[in-house]
């Protein structure tokens, strides 16, 4: 009753009334001057940016190297406690986990302490963040790992063991006849253990390359396509390929390592083959690292709040574990795998091979897309908790640097790290400062204690490594919650998850970025598209099907179309529009040209019966409303196949004396139709600001065309 009484009311407004509305409806907004020119545009930021002035230069020192501004006002008093404490804690931290992702690049420990080294003094100097750790991360660890393992054997090592296996910085030569691969690598000038920091040094100086080209040519926006759960699911599903990648060692097995398509099913295949060949002893002693770790980082982690510092438990068990491993002459009794001598102080430096770059130059694109994307949402996550901003392009070059002049240094592949950023930070870190405190402490083991290392078991290694997984394993518990906030999200997690686990770390990541890619289209391509109903005693309109007590308009219909209108979903559009309104014009066109024809052969035989009553009747019948009001707020965007459907529809409609209003079009979507001559001359205030608008219009056209029949 209250909807009939409040149609009543507007249906019969009085003549003054209806002036009124008519003059609200064609109100006029003054359209801004249009831009300049491109070529005018592309001058203007030439002579921008070719302009040389003291103050500009500057600007722009102090702005590439971040340093220069936040050192000279560093607050002695104030930041360097908590500096100091964070940065020894971080770099406490930091020399076990370099030794142990050595082995997961496949690298010698030696060129991961080199790695975090460096990247920490590099990044005091560029980078922007005051938090994040930059150093060796797992993923990035992996990728790096299953590139070289792939140079290694098609330069023939793998084929030759003993021949290469007691070669250090000597020529080897190696015979063409092994493999037509190995034709293009006649000469080597350094063993096994040298080529592999080779070919990780130089995929190194590709990826900071890309990232730093990147950053000049702010193509940030690339990381928009890695959201968080397609990176959340590709560090999980990596995590189980380097779970998989370490489980020789614990098992102490001497089996190559898988690469390529399908590597994590085939090294499980080989250690289930070789389980009969394990080494008890590194099976006990993985065992019980297992039993000290697992448990401490779980207390470190419940009582974080009140502990200072972290346990440095990894320390711990990498020393107790040396001791034990050269005071019982484990190598020598048991056959267990060692770290090996691992020299002091610094080899010189050596620029990358330029002859392997066309080998490496696109896994390095993967691997660099990965690192950036990581370091930069990081920086961005941290720099809003603590109130600061960071620049997204200053962090590609912070990164990049990072991975090019350590490329000279033997380093290889760096990114930022969620784990020990969280350590740096919760332990009082308030500047970069704490980063080369960090360097200091890895300094002082790559001078001094690093040979002491050389009976640690490569089983304790893999034990370290596999525990600090847990944070990614652990996103399967998050699953119902994030099912729960989002479907295409977790769908979008498991598929990327699945293919970096089961195919491989970089397809995984392809395949992720295009089933979300994917996923966006098909949610543009059947969008939801509701009747809208009014709130009383307002000028809103909402969905019927997600609101109760909406009033309708009898005669009118409004629409909404939630997504812009292209050619993808023109079909969509229609379609919908046409079963939500119960009405298809063009079936109401032929119905009325059939009914017509009926007609006019029943007359040529001049046989008036019950079948033309009865199609006259259908074709007379009334519709039910006589105006559609499209809400076009949700449409973001129109190409020309949809400024053709919208043409179409209108047409149609019009055809069965049905007019189509448009509401709430932005300014791209009304430039997109006076473009595309969508109104005929006059029409133009046919498009409405707001839904309410287009509701009263036609109410009062309506009321006009009743009058004008009456009289």
């Amino acid at each position: 009753m209250a909807e009939f009484n409040n149609v009543h009311s507007l249906t019969e407004m009085s003549e003054g009334d209806d002036v009124k509305r008519n003059f609200h409806n064609r109100m006029f907004l003054e359209p801004q001057e249009k831009k300049k020119s491109m070529k005018a545009l592309v001058v203007k930021q030439a002579k921008k940016s070719c302009s040389c002035t003291p103050a500009k230069v500057k600007d722009y020192v102090f702005s590439f190297f971040p340093v220069l501004q936040w050192l000279p006002k560093y607050k002695l008093r104030e930041y360097l406690l908590g500096d100091i404490m964070s940065g020894v804690i971080v770099g406490v931290l930091l020399v076990p986990q370099s030794i142990a992702y050595s082995l997961l690049a496949g690298q010698e420990p030696i060129y991961g302490l080199y790695t975090s080294f460096f990247a920490s003094i590099i990044y005091f100097i560029f980078g922007t963040s005051r938090h994040i750790s930059v150093g060796i991360f797992g993923v990035i660890c992996l990728m790096v790992g299953q590139v070289v393992d792939r140079e290694i054997q098609r330069a023939g090592y793998d084929l030759e063991p003993a021949a290469l296996g007691g070669l250090t910085d000597t020529a080897v030569y190696i015979n063409t006849t092994i493999s037509p691969v190995n034709r293009t690598s006649q000469k080597l000038l350094c063993d096994k253990s040298c080529y592999a920091i080779t070919v990780g040094a130089t995929m190194t100086f590709i990826a900071g390359v890309y990232q730093v080209a990147m950053g000049f040519f702010q193509v940030g926006f690339v990381s928009v396509y890695l959201s968080d759960s397609l990176l959340s699911g590709f560090v999980t599903g990596a995590s189980f390929t380097i779970l998989t990648s370490q489980a020789k060692y614990l098992l102490g097995l001497d089996i190559p390592r898988s690469s390529g398509i399908g590597s994590l099913v085939a090294t499980w295949i080989n250690i289930f083959r070789n389980i009969h060949k394990t080494n008890i002893c590194d099976l006990i002693t993985s065992f019980l690292c297992f039993l000290v770790l697992i448990p401490t980082k779980e207390l470190n982690e419940h009582f974080k709040s009140r502990l200072k510092a972290p346990i440095p438990v990894e320390l711990v068990v990498i020393v107790a574990a040396t001791l034990a491993s050269h005071f019982g002459k484990l190598r020598e009794t048991y056959g267990s795998s060692v770290a090996g001598h691992i020299p002091t102080g610094f080899l010189p430096p050596s620029p990358p091979d330029w002859n392997l770059i066309p080998n490496v130059a696109l896994d390095a694109i993967p691997i660099a897309i990965i690192g950036f994307a990581i370091t930069v949402s990081l920086s961005e996550m941290f720099a809003k908790k603590h109130g600061y901003s960071v620049k997204a392009n200053q962090e590609m070059y912070a990164i990049g640097f990072c991975n090019i002049i350590p490329s000279f240094f033997h380093c290889f592949t760096t990114s930022a790290a969620l784990a020990k950023t969280l350590v740096k930070e919760s332990t009082g870190c308030r500047t970069q400062m704490s980063g080369m405190v960090t360097s200091l402490v890895i300094l002082l083991v790559l001078l001094v204690i690093a040979p002491l290392f050389y009976s640690l078991q490569k089983c304790v290694l893999a034990v370290i490594t596999i525990v600090n997984l847990r944070g990614a394993l652990r996103k399967f518990k998050d699953l119902p919650k994030m099912w729960h906030l989002s479907r295409v999200d977790t769908v979008i997690w498991v598929v990327t998850m699945a293919a970096s686990a089961l195919i491989s770390t970089e397809i995984g990541l392809l395949v992720g970025v295009c089933f979300s890619m994917l996923c966006v289209i098909f949610r543009t391509q059947r969008p939801e598209a509701p009747l809208l109903g009014w709130v009383a005693d307002s000028e809103t309109y909402e969905s019927l099907s997600a609101y109760k007590n909406l009033q309708t308009t009898p005669g009118i219909v409004v629409f909404r179309f939630e997504a812009p209108l292209y050619y993808i979903n023109k079909e969509c559009f229609k379609s919908v529009l046409y079963k939500q309104t119960g009405v298809n014009p063009v079936w109401v066109k032929t119905a009325k040209k059939k009914a017509a024809k009926r007609k006019l052969r029943e007359k040529e035989v001049d046989s008036v019966g019950n079948q033309t009553s009865i199609s006259m009747d259908f074709v007379s019948e009334p519709l039910g409303f006589h105006t559609i009001v499209i809400d076009c707020c949700a449409v973001q965007f129109l190409d020309t196949a949809g400024i053709r459907t919208l043409k179409e529809v209108c047409k149609d409609y019009r055809e069965i004396d049905v007019q189509v209003l448009l509401a709430q079009c932005n300014p791209s979507v009304r430039s997109s139709l006076i473009r595309g001559e969508f109104f005929k001359e006059g029409e133009d205030h046919l498009l409405f600001h707001s839904v309410h608008q287009a509701v009263d219009f036609a109410l009062g056209a309506q009321g006009h065309s009743g009058t004008s029949v009456s009289k």
